[in-house]
């Protein structure tokens, strides 16, 4: 066993064990084992100081700091003993009663539905193309497909380009419920939580599915779940290996679920093989082309007042290279730009006055001072890693 695995295994006995003593009262005990628990964690941070889940370890830490502190009387009695049974519950396991009509897992959907049109999503011909054919037409027609259908789809491309808000249309499409996730929500504060959120995540995906609602599981920053790290340690693992085994289980081929694990990352050559090879479709969203830049100029200036010299077509040329994400930056910094000139004017004090038009020379001077944020080295990646694992 690994000086990590080690010292994680020791922070979650001791935390256990606190937990315990805390719920029988005995408090100095437990006081013993939290600050035990602490100094394994602590250890861990500094044993791997690069690595991606520290963040969590030290949350951890700090949430036995305030629960030692509240031991030593800095709050009531009753609030020790509220938050004493909530912590025997986190950590000793204890599934939790299910409010009645909320479904386990149910603390991961999206509570407000991504209400996103096909027609909102600029461009991605080719990636919206393959995501209506593995998950759209499938959930219309399930008896077309015999031999079943795609259940993992993963869109990876530069940041900015549309990969969550394609995710979103399809839910929309589908009238799907959306669990969207990400480290932070899986990899709970609490030890040995976060299999079990995994578990209960599909287990919620499969009930949908089967009370004839299709499920949509989408994971954004999918590397930093999925990914191949050299400093692993046991929790990451165990996290790993139980997605993959609910991944396995969605795409029996027997079973006619409509559940879909969409994964977004900004760097695939990161993540496992155990994963890429178990998202069928493998589909890159790449930058948008002129004629997709010049339909998101269009878009995001229809709210703002130019002149008729502003080029839509000229702006779509100098914007090559850049990302959704940057040419709607571009907008914004131009109008805050004309926004600022107007109140150093001083005329923003008349409520009547009204700020001028922006013009070509605004926008020129925009493009002057600012760079894409995907380089030439990064998108060769991209195209080479697409090349290799393509599957569209």
């Amino acid at each position: 066993m690994s000086a990590s695995q080690e010292l994680e295994r020791a922070a979650t006995a001791y935390a256990l064990d606190a937990v315990k003593m805390d719920k029988q009262g005995n408090k100095g005990r437990a006081i013993t084992l939290y600050q035990k628990a602490i100094e394994s964690l602590l250890q861990l941070v500094q044993l791997y100081p690069e690595y991606g889940l520290n963040k969590v370890y030290v949350q951890r830490a700090i949430a036995y700091q305030e629960r030692i502190k509240a031991l030593q009387g800095s709050v009531s009695p009753q609030d020790v003993r509220n938050e004493m049974e909530r912590e025997a519950e986190h950590e000793g396991g204890v599934e939790k009663a299910t409010p009645e009509g909320k479904d386990e897992g149910s603390e991961l959907i999206i509570t407000e539905k991504p209400m996103v049109k096909w027609d909102e999503v600029v461009g991605l011909d080719t990636a919206k193309k393959a995501v209506k054919e593995a998950i759209v037409y499938p959930v219309q027609r399930p008896d077309l497909f015999p031999l079943g259908w795609p259940r993992g789809i993963l869109l990876f491309g530069p940041p900015g380009c549309g990969k969550t808000l394609l995710a979103a249309a399809v839910a929309t499409e589908i009238d799907a419920n959306f669990y969207s996730i990400d480290a932070a929500s899986i990899m709970s504060k609490w030890l040995g939580e976060a299999e079990q959120n995994v578990s209960k995540l599909f287990i919620s995906a499969r009930k949908s599915s089967n009370e004839g609602k299709p499920a949509i599981v989408f994971v954004d920053e999918l590397d930093s779940l999925m990914g191949t790290h050299s400093n692993e340690v046991g929790g990451e693992i165990r996290v790993k290996n139980q997605f993959l085994k609910e991944m396995d289980g969605i795409m029996d081929k027997g079973k006619a679920l409509h559940v879909y694990v969409i994964g977004a990352t900004n760097k695939p050559w990161d993540l496992d093989w155990a994963f890429i090879r178990r998202f069928q479709k493998r589909i890159l969203v790449p930058l948008p082309d002129h004629g997709t830049r010049l339909n998101m100029l269009k878009h995001y200036v229809g709210n703002l007042q130019i002149t008729e010299d502003v080029d839509l077509h000229e702006l779509a040329r100098l914007s090559e290279g850049f990302s959704g994400s940057d040419i709607r930056d571009v907008c914004q910094s131009a109008q805050l730009s004309l926004i600022g000139e107007f109140f150093d004017s001083g005329k923003a004090l008349d409520k009547e006055a009204k700020p001028r038009a922006l013009t070509m020379v605004d926008f020129r001077a925009i493009f002057d001072s600012r760079k894409p944020s995907v380089s030439v080295d990064m998108l060769s990646l991209y195209n080479r890693w697409f090349e290799a694992f393509k599957a569209l």
